[in-house]
């Protein structure tokens, strides 16, 4: 192992974690923000496309503590390295969905399905549960400055994936 690796992480380790740490929270928190304050109801894309924040909101807590703790750099620069991956995917998931909504090709065929009702209820609200019908993946809820949110998703996970790299292989 060289001695680059197994000396304690530098500052641009610990400040690459916590702005990752940061920046991931945002971006997942002002998506449940839209949800839950705003009433936008997430389709079947939007949801997928959290999932690598909510892997890499502790994922990079660990990578700031590692460096806190003053780790090998080989631990933070991998947990970097896996958030950088992560950012990468979501930024796949947000330009595929982008994609979908502009009609640039198809988007998965179960994106607003439906799933039956089930029957022998006594139509209480379970029973109306399953006869809420989810956004389509094609139509876009909301666009600012022209972007839906998975544009700005994909321009976020772009943003978050290069801080991620260039962290993870030490350029500052």
């Amino acid at each position: 192992m060289s001695r680059t690796l197994t000396q304690p992480t530098s500052s641009v380790q610990t400040a690459t974690a916590l702005i990752l740490l940061v920046g991931m929270a945002a971006v997942v928190g002002s998506a449940l923000g839209f949800e839950h304050l705003g009433g936008y109801m997430p389709c079947k894309l939007c949801l997928e496309q959290r999932t690598p924040y909510y892997v890499g909101v502790p994922l990079m807590a660990i990578a700031a503590l590692s460096s806190a703790l003053h780790l090998p750099a080989v631990i933070t620069r991998g947990l970097l390295l896996i958030g950088g991956l992560l950012m990468a995917y979501g930024l796949y998931l947000s330009v595929y969905h982008s994609g979908v909504e502009w009609a640039w090709w198809a988007g998965p065929t179960d994106c607003g399905a439906v799933s039956a009702p089930v029957t022998g209820g006594t139509g209480g609200v379970l029973d109306s549960l399953n006869t809420v019908i989810p956004p389509s993946c094609d139509k876009a809820a909301l666009r600012i400055l022209g972007l839906s949110l998975a544009g700005w998703n994909a321009i976020a996970s772009l943003v978050l994936t290069i801080i991620a790299f260039r962290g993870a292989t030490g350029k500052a």
